[in-house]
């Protein structure tokens, strides 16, 4: 057989006939695009890549699973050829890492009745630094539960003024997440972030028990003149105190005492601020109180910052607030109209980067402001709302959590590439908050909690779980782009403070002799606070912590802080 070609270019057949030769171009052609389409078939089955084409990424996930228990509905994700990935990160250890009082706080502001919160829908986004936390199937985690009305709400979405910023959700058992959809549970038994490390012979200092000392604190409410009456609990009038007296203790290795000396000669020049929300402020005071049993401070302060400078060693302990850690601004965009909050999570809090050069250590507190009402911007343009969103025909891009994870990333990143940046920031992780029964405002309480949980006994909180997760998640991604001498550490609290719903104020707000401290005769529990820590208390151990922190980075880096 030869093959020839016409002057038009088209290929002719000369001694077979006609028809055997478009056969033979038939199979031919056939066979080439079958081999064409096993090829990219294989590894892309055609559903996933027509539903990426139409939809973008992650399209095709469907909030079309429920489960619910006593009011409590929690929304999952089916993920039709997408691989399912854990809720929680489960983080066991401490990550030491890479290096490469304003009214508005104590207000908090008010939420609207109508506190819906509609089911996030995962659409692709124009950003391409930020659309994997788009595409992230969990992101669609969602808890909700009913209001009086039956309405469904998200649960801890709303606020009480009272309560300072104690957004706060109802718990699930420790047996739910047993099953495939289920919410995970969350444990020390797993991988680390990426940028963990172990140090002091592999001691990890979150993988322990909280063991009773009956010397007591290192201070008293009645030792303390900065102590915010709301977490002085004693001064309140609650009855017990050995919520005061139990310590962390890890497994392999002990968590000093918080020795004040120590701490002052180690940032003997240098300044401490804490950055972030009312629990920035309680994790502040309780520092606070501690040094001034040694030294008192000279207040330094003014209406945008917080200062306290300890003449001795010229340490300065600084606070400033930042409810987000990003921009936030009032002016109205596109649909949502002005006096809303419009977080811009894709930039950082410019009142926080302007003083971050004449810091040494820096520790983050954030989180619990993303139940309040807010508006989410990504490139200027609206993504998602927390408690608004006004134009159901719009979808979300986002919800309150993903928001959340997003925000970590954000003003790591800044610090991390800020080159004038030098210092080390510690991140405490998210702080539980321990109501029970339902949120603060449908019946939760932490009241006649008088000590620790045992081993077993903790209850899953799926809103904490997945809240920690997106933290560490922003943590990671953060870690990756440093590109300063600055230091990242997540202090990994959540947890080891899980065990403490002994140590809030609960019903023990303020020094009212008739206020309610019991259920009433419906059975109803009086209006407390399960989210903020009593002083002296818990919280003491998160400075613990933070000096242990300071110590290790002190010794195993000749250039830190010098």
């Amino acid at each position: 057989m030869t093959w020839t070609s016409s002057s038009k270019g088209y290929l002719s057949v000369n001694a077979y006939p006609r028809t055997l030769s478009c056969i033979l171009l038939s199979v031919g052609g056939l066979a080439l695009f079958l081999i064409l389409g096993s090829c990219i078939l294989v590894p892309n089955p055609i559903g996933s890549t027509v539903r990426g084409y139409f939809y973008g990424i992650d399209g095709s996930l469907k909030l079309d699973f429920s489960g619910s228990l006593g009011n409590t509905t929690i929304k999952f994700p089916r993920e039709d050829n997408v691989d399912n990935k854990n809720v929680s990160p489960k983080s066991n250890s401490q990550v030491p890492t890479s290096s490469s009082g304003s009214s508005l706080e104590e207000t908090g502001g008010n939420f609207p009745s109508d506190s819906t919160s509609p089911a996030p829908v995962p659409v692709p986004s124009s950003n391409s630094t930020h659309k994997d936390w788009f595409s992230d199937g969990n992101s669609s985690f969602n808890v909700t539960d009913n209001d009086q009305n039956g309405n469904s709400v998200s649960v801890g979405f709303t606020n009480n003024s009272s309560i300072l910023d104690a957004g706060t959700n109802n718990t699930i058992p420790a047996s739910f997440g047993s099953k495939p959809g289920d919410v995970p549970d969350f444990s020390h038994d797993s991988p680390l972030p990426s940028n963990s490390s172990r140090t002091d012979a592999g001691c990890d200092l979150y993988q322990g028990q909280w063991i009773f000392d009956s010397v007591g604190p290192l201070y008293t409410n009645n030792t303390c003149p900065v102590l915010t009456q709301m977490q002085n609990c004693q001064g309140n009038g609650r009855p017990d105190k050995d919520y005061e007296n139990w310590r962390w203790k890890p497994e392999k290795c002990d968590l000093p005492r918080f020795d004040v000396r120590k701490f002052l000669d180690l940032m003997r020049g240098k300044t401490i601020a804490f950055i972030g929300d009312s629990v920035a402020r309680n994790q502040m005071e309780s520092l606070l109180c501690i040094l001034w049993q040694v030294e008192v401070p000279k207040n330094r302060g003014n209406k945008k910052m917080q200062r306290y400078y300890f003449r001795s060693t010229s340490v300065t302990v600084v606070r400033i607030w930042s409810s987000w850690l990003v921009k936030q601004t009032s002016e109205p965009v596109d649909f949502a109209p002005e006096g809303v909050a419009k977080l811009h999570l894709d930039a950082p809090d410019d009142a926080l980067m302007e003083h971050i050069t004449g810091f040494d250590v820096i520790v983050l507190s954030s989180g619990h402001w993303f139940a309040k009402q807010s508006v989410y911007l990504l490139n200027n343009e609206i993504v998602g709302g927390q408690l608004w969103w006004p134009d159901k025909s719009r979808p979300m891009k986002i919800n309150n959590i993903q928001a959340f994870g997003i925000s970590v990333e954000t003003i790591l990143t800044a610090l991390g590439t800020n080159p004038n940046y030098k210092g080390l920031t510690i991140v405490r992780s998210y702080s539980p908050d321990h109501y029970e029964g339902g949120a603060w405002n449908t019946g939760g309480s932490c009241t006649g909690k008088t000590k620790p949980l045992a081993a077993g006994e903790i209850v899953e909180n799926g809103f904490t779980n997945v809240m920690h997760e997106k933290q560490v998640t922003g943590f990671n991604r953060a870690i990756k782009k440093v590109t300063n001498k600055s230091k990242l550490i997540l202090m990994d609290i959540t947890r080891v403070f899980e065990y403490r719903h002994d140590g809030h104020p609960g019903p023990y707000r303020n020094m009212d002799p008739n206020k309610l401290t019991k259920r009433g005769p419906d059975g109803k529990p009086p209006p407390q606070d399960c989210l903020h820590w009593c002083m002296p208390g818990p919280v003491d151990t998160w400075n613990e912590l933070v000096l242990e922190i300071i110590r290790r980075e002190y010794e195993d880096s000749t250039s830190f802080l010098s």
